[in-house]
This record gives C-alpha cells, structure tokens and sequence, in this order.
C-alpha cells in the first residue's frame, strides 16, 4: 500500500498535469474559430476552380488533352499523399487519417498494384514509416501554407511527369463539425470531374449560350490543372487544422474531466488513509496509557 507522502505526490501530480490539459483545451478552443473560418472560406474558390475545370474538360477530348486530366493511361503505379498534422495530443484525428490510407494502400497492394506514399505532416511520416515505401516527408507547419502545398505539389508533378506514377489520392481529414471529423480520398491525379452529388462542385450555368476560349481550352486547362493541384491540397491542410484542433479541444476536455475524477478518488483514498492511521496511533496511545 502507499504511503502517505507517495499519495500526496501521487495527488499533486495529477494536479499539475490537469492544468496542462485545461490550457491546451482553451488554447485549441481559441484557435479552433479561426480555423473553421479559414477552412469554410476557401472550400468555395476549391469548388469553383473544380466547376470551371469541369466545364472546360467538357470541351477537351484525344491526344490534345492535358495529362494532368486524363493521366497515362494506366493503373499501376499509385502514389497515396497522406495528410495530417505535425503534433499529436488530439484523440484518434491522425490515426483515423492514416488508418483510411492504409486501407487503401493494403487493397491496392491486394490487386498487385505499385504503391508509393507521400506524407504531409510528421505524424502521417510516424506512422507509415515501417511500410518503407515513402517517397518524400513534408513537414505541414504551425499553420497551413501555400509554401508547404506547392512543394508538394511539385512533387507529385515531378514524380507524374518522370513517369512513376499513374494514379495519385489524397488523403486528410474533411472538417463538418466539432464533434465530427471524416477521412476523406480525393483523387489528384488524372483529375476528378466530379458533377452531381452532394460531395460535387456546383455546375456553371452557361445559360444555352455556347463560349470560344482564348487561348482554348488546352492550354487553359495546362495551367490550371497544376494550380488545382496546389489548391486541394492547401485546402485538404486548412480542414486538417480545423479538425486538429476540433479533436484536441475534445480530447483535452475529456483529459480534465478524467484528471479530475482521479483526483477526486485519490483524495477520499487518501483521507481514508490518514484517518486510519491517526486512529491507529490514538488506540496505540490509549492502549500504552491503560497498561500503565
């Protein structure tokens, strides 16, 4: 059993860790605000270029389609990017993203295909590390920046245009609530035209009337499809944080809430203690004092 002196330790250093939870919760729920704004408010400029890219490749078909939206071809050669955060403390957030990637890695693996991953964020690095199938770690930062989404997009590019890969996925956490966090796969590469579903780009209503594009939509769609590439992925970074910081709050609640419960039964064990021992001492007193 332990003694007094171990249980007042025991007491004073749940106490301590229980202000380290209670301030990171108030640190991520101040935080958490500014996230969700930033998240929301660039979804509608990612929709938007994902509704114009659309409608361009409408109008685009044969070998003068850009490769970027039609891709090689082939279905061999995936490259999974993996985004999370770059610390932890936030429950299972980072977790679930890797979890969902490598479930799709494994049923890719499954079907024989050749599988590369890219991670974006130290966790997503920490955890996938024993697949030894990395080709590149990219640290996500503090806050999400177009720095850190255009060097991985260049990457990607670089590995598309080197011809080693055919397929590319991105994988982060879609930000809906503060209570709800979902793994999302987009596909990067060839370029997914998604029209109708809730999930969709909202269309551009042309309104019946037919558009020549100068310069045409080739060499639009060149320049575009790189930029998007930037943009999901500064946007899948902006939803990453938002939802880091959902879970953290939550978890670090919970951590308090649990600190204090401990507290709570160390300090009736340690009342029970010491009332036990103080009634020791006074029947050994007691005692002494009769047989004198």
């Amino acid at each position: 059993m332990a003694s007094l002196k171990e249980m007042r330790n025991r007491i004073g250093s749940v106490k301590a860790t229980q202000k380290i939870t209670k301030a990171l919760q108030m640190v991520a729920a101040a935080k958490l605000r500014r996230s969700q704004d930033a998240a929301q408010n660039a979804r509608p400029y990612a929709e938007r270029m994902a509704a114009v890219i659309a409608n361009l490749a409408a109008g685009v078909s044969g070998e003068g389609a850009p490769k970027l939206l039609v891709g090689t071809g082939a279905d061999q050669r995936h490259l999974v990017v993996v985004a999370t955060s770059d610390r932890g403390l936030a429950g299972g957030f980072n977790s679930s993203i890797v979890r969902a990637a490598r479930e799709r890695i494994n049923s890719l693996l499954a079907q024989g295909k050749d599988v590369r991953v890219l991670t974006v964020g130290r966790k997503a690095r920490d955890q996938l590390r024993r697949l030894d199938r990395s080709v590149g770690a990219i640290e996500a930062g503090g806050n999400p920046s177009l720095t850190v989404a255009e060097e991985a997009s260049v990457k990607i590019r670089d590995l598309f245009d080197a011809g080693q890969v055919d397929v590319v996925t991105l994988y982060f956490s879609k930000f809906k609530s503060v209570v709800t966090q979902t793994p999302t796969g987009v596909q990067l590469i060839p370029t997914e035209i998604r029209t109708g579903g809730p999930e969709s780009a909202p269309g551009i209503d042309l309104k019946g009337a037919v558009y020549e594009y100068e310069p045409d939509e080739e060499t639009i769609l060149e320049e575009l499809l790189p930029r998007n590439i930037t943009t999901q992925i500064f946007s899948a970074m902006l939803e990453n944080q938002a939802g880091f910081y959902a879970a953290q709050m939550t978890a670090m609640d919970n951590a308090t809430r649990n600190a204090g419960d401990m507290i709570s039964a160390l300090t009736l064990k340690y009342n029970r203690s010491r009332q036990a021992q103080i009634t020791k001492e006074l029947i050994e007193i007691i005692s002494g004092a009769e047989a004198l």
